[in-house]
C-alpha cells in the first residue's frame, strides 16, 4: 500500500552554512514527518558570524518554482522566510492568491541574528501591502514588529499592543516574539482579538542562529497536519526548546541549533 505525508512548502533563501533559511526549514519539517519542498528566493554566502553576500534569483526564476511545486505537489502549509527585494515578493503573493494555497505563515526576516540587514527598504512597503494580508500567521520579534507596527516596544503591554496593531491592520494572526532582552521566552500569540501568552524559559545557549526559521517553519508543519494555530505554536515552541536544550556547538559565531535532536534512527552512528 503506497503511504501519503504531508506536505509544506518553504520560500526562503538559502544558508550555506545550514542552520537558517531554506536548510534550517527543510531539516524542521522532516523532523515534524513532513514532506518538505522549496522554492529559494536568494542564495546567500553565510555563516554563524554574519552575511557576506546575497545572490537573488530571478523573479522569473522564482515563478517557475513555485509553478514547479503547486503544478505537481500541493502543499498542505506554506512557510515564507527571507526575501530581500520587492519584485520577488510580489511574484509570491500573486502565485499564492492565484493557487488558493492553505496555511501561509510569514516570518518577515529583515535582519538576522548576526545583526545583517536582509531586506531592501522598499521591499517591506510591498510585504506589508501584498503578502501579510494573505497570511494566516505573521511571526515577527521585536524589531520587526516595531517596523509593522510604527511603535516602540518596551515591555509586554507594548508587545500587546503592537500585536494589536499588526493584526487589525493586515488581518491575520500575529506570533509576536519575546527574546531580545524583553520578557524572557515569552511569546505572544494575537489572534481575532484575543490575546494568549506562551510562557517558556530561556534556555542558557547562545548558539541561535536560525530560530525564527525553525519557529516558523515548525508552526507551518503543525498547520500541514491539521493542528489548530493555538496548539501549533505551543507545539513549536516546544520543538524550538529541545532543538536548543541539546547544546550543539558548532561555528565561531552564533551556531545552530540541533534540529534533529528527537530523531532515532538506526542509520545515525552514535560517537562516544
Amino acid at each position: 500500500m503506497q503511504e501519503t505525508m504531508k506536505t509544506a512548502l518553504s520560500i526562503a533563501g538559502s544558508d550555506s552554512s545550514g542552520g537558517a533559511g531554506i536548510q534550517a526549514d527543510m531539516k524542521t519539517m522532516s523532523a515534524h514527518g513532513v514532506y518538505a519542498m522549496t522554492a529559494i528566493t536568494a542564495l546567500t554566502a553565510q555563516n554563524t558570524t554574519g552575511v557576506t553576500g546575497i545572490f537573488e534569483v530571478t523573479p522569473e526564476f522564482l515563478s517557475d518554482q513555485l509553478d514547479a511545486v503547486f503544478t505537481d505537489i500541493f502543499p498542505d502549509a506554506v512557510k515564507i522566510g527571507m526575501v530581500s527585494s520587492a519584485a520577488p515578493i510580489r511574484v509570491i503573493a500573486q502565485k499564492l492568491t492565484d493557487y488558493q494555497a492553505r496555511h501561509i505563515v510569514v516570518d518577515p526576516v529583515m535582519v538576522a541574528t548576526s545583526g545583517s540587514k536582509l531586506i531592501q527598504d522598499e521591499a517591506i512597503d510591498t510585504l506589508k501591502a501584498e503578502l501579510l494580508p494573505i497570511a494566516e500567521l505573521v511571526t515577527p520579534n521585536i524589531p520587526e514588529a516595531e517596523i509593522l507596527s510604527g511603535m516602540e516596544i518596551h515591555c509586554p503591554q507594548d508587545m500587546e499592543q503592537a500585536a494589536r496593531a499588526i493584526s487589525e491592520t493586515y488581518r491575520c494572526a500575529v506570533l509576536l516574539k519575546g527574546g531580545h532582552d524583553l520578557n524572557d521566552a515569552n511569546d505572544l500569540l494575537y489572534k481575532d482579538g484575543i490575546a494568549t501568552w506562551f510562557r517558556g524559559k530561556r534556555i542558557d545557549n547562545p548558539n541561535t542562529h536560525g530560530t525564527g526559521c525553525t519557529l516558523s517553519s515548525a508552526i507551518a508543519s503543525n498547520l500541514a497536519c491539521g493542528m489548530e494555530l493555538e496548539d501549533a505554536v505551543r507545539k513549536a515552541k516546544a520543538y524550538i526548546s529541545g532543538a536548543l536544550a541539546a547544546m550543539l556547538n558548532l561555528g565561531k559565531g552564533r551556531g545552530p541549533m540541533n534540529h534533529l535532536f528527537d530523531l532515532k534512527s538506526s542509520f545515525i552512528r552514535e560517537v562516544e
